[in-house]
């Protein structure tokens, strides 16, 4: 679900549900004079093996065919397994996240609005529904197990909330949301929403299971109107 482009360091791919991997390309060969790309290379090679298999079962062997890399060029860049997957939190998830949603929220004069058209642009393609989202599928996973991992996905969570609150209060002081909603809790009730959703149609495989999810997602959305000012979405 919640499918759209990130660029990292200049090389584009596409992420799901938070994000869906772009199709594997062929690696060509990279060098020691390359290290940034090398890098770059390890993290998308990484995120898509771990979006396909989780942290857990994420194979190195496939994630360094991939990237067309050497396990020593692997370990130069990270320390271990875990510091990659701290990196894809980071790096890949974090700025993916706030790309999809906050950036068009600081530019947006109607909040809701811009919510609106940010929920009805998630994916509902089979593929992206058998995948779900990057985000909670490794909070799901990792972070009753890992500290570093709870804390950085954690903070991922946060921003996303703290984000839709802040243009939600902006809103309301331009009138364009209802004076009696809290922002902050908007803001955790739509995350919960479009998370629980996604999570609903992994589960049952079924697109029509988000698509009636965004359906109902808008319909509230449209209640946090200011009253005289639903006219749209």
């Amino acid at each position: 679900m919640i499918s759209f482009r990130l660029t990292l360091r200049g090389l584009p791919y596409k992420l799901v549900g938070m994000l869906a991997a772009r199709k594997n390309t062929k690696p060509r060969a990279t060098t020691l004079r390359d290290p940034e790309r090398t890098r770059e290379r390890l993290l998308q090679a990484a995120f898509r093996e771990i979006y396909r298999s989780g942290f857990q079962s994420a194979s190195l062997d496939k994630i360094l065919a991939a990237a067309g890399v050497s396990k020593g060029a692997l370990y130069h860049h990270f320390d271990s397994k875990e510091a990659l997957g701290y990196a894809i939190v980071e790096e890949v998830i974090g700025p993916d996240l706030r790309a999809k949603w906050l950036r068009p929220l600081q530019r947006s004069n109607d909040p809701i609005d811009t919510l609106i058209g940010i929920v009805q642009g998630e994916s509902v393609r089979p593929e992206d529904v058998r995948g779900g989202c990057p985000l909670n599928n490794l909070a799901q996973e990792m972070s009753p197990l890992d500290e570093g991992f709870r804390k950085r996905l954690g903070k991922v969570f946060h921003a996303w909330q703290e984000g839709v609150a802040s243009a939600l209060r902006a809103g309301q002081t331009r009138g364009k949301v209802r004076r009696d909603a809290e922002p902050a809790e908007a803001a955790g009730c739509l995350i919960a929403m479009v998370e629980g959703y996604v999570s609903l149609a992994k589960n049952a495989q079924d697109a029509k299971v988000m698509k009636a999810g965004i359906r109902n997602i808008v319909d509230w959305l449209r209640s946090l109107r200011r009253p005289g000012n639903r006219r749209r979405g």
